[in-house]
């Protein structure tokens, strides 16, 4: 059984340059067009630095002389950055009755209010319970209510619609 050569992470560099001619820039950024590999290879050593693939898809590849290990850690850190900004927009739950209390309605308002504000989507669920399925106007009026209560500042993403005994809206923010 032949050993499995182990996976490189990172771009092409230095002797897995396989290209015979590449778009070469140098340490300081200058381009100096079409160079052969082998001379890129020797400026690279003279410099005491890395030949690396920065666009190893292009023809010819464009190839920059760098610090390969420098260049690692630079890529990760932003890759790390950019996970770090990024923002999950989590799906919250409010859930009433048709026969709600305008207090309780009020206190549910401020949670969705608080819920669009930090930027998450509202899921709003309307429950039905014996003869209150009977009267589902009344519950599409309320939830009409909040769809114009919220209108400044959030958007329906999803019409009221039946599900069982219960009727489902999602708002989320207008942006």
């Amino acid at each position: 059984m032949r050993p499995v050569a182990p996976q490189r992470k990172g771009p092409p560099a230095n002797k897995d340059i396989t290209d015979t001619e590449v778009q070469l820039i140098d340490a300081e950024g200058n381009h100096l067009g079409p160079t052969p590999t082998q001379t890129a290879m020797e400026m690279a050593q003279e410099a005491g630095l890395d030949l690396v693939a920065i666009s190893p898809n292009a023809k010819p590849p464009v190839c920059k002389i760098l610090d390969l290990g420098k260049y690692k850690y630079q890529a990760q850190k932003k890759a790390a950055d950019a996970r770090k900004r990024q923002k999950i927009i989590a799906v919250k739950e409010i859930k009433l009755r048709p026969n709600i209390d305008t207090h309780d309605y009020d206190v549910k308002m401020r949670a969705v209010e608080k819920f669009i504000g930090e930027g998450d989507k509202v899921k709003i669920t309307m429950r039905f319970r014996g003869r209150e399925m009977a009267h589902q106007e009344l519950g599409l009026q309320l939830l009409h209510k909040v769809r114009d209560q919220m209108e400044e500042i959030a958007k329906v993403e999803a019409l009221p619609k039946i599900e069982g005994r219960q009727m489902i809206m999602v708002i989320a923010p207008a942006k």
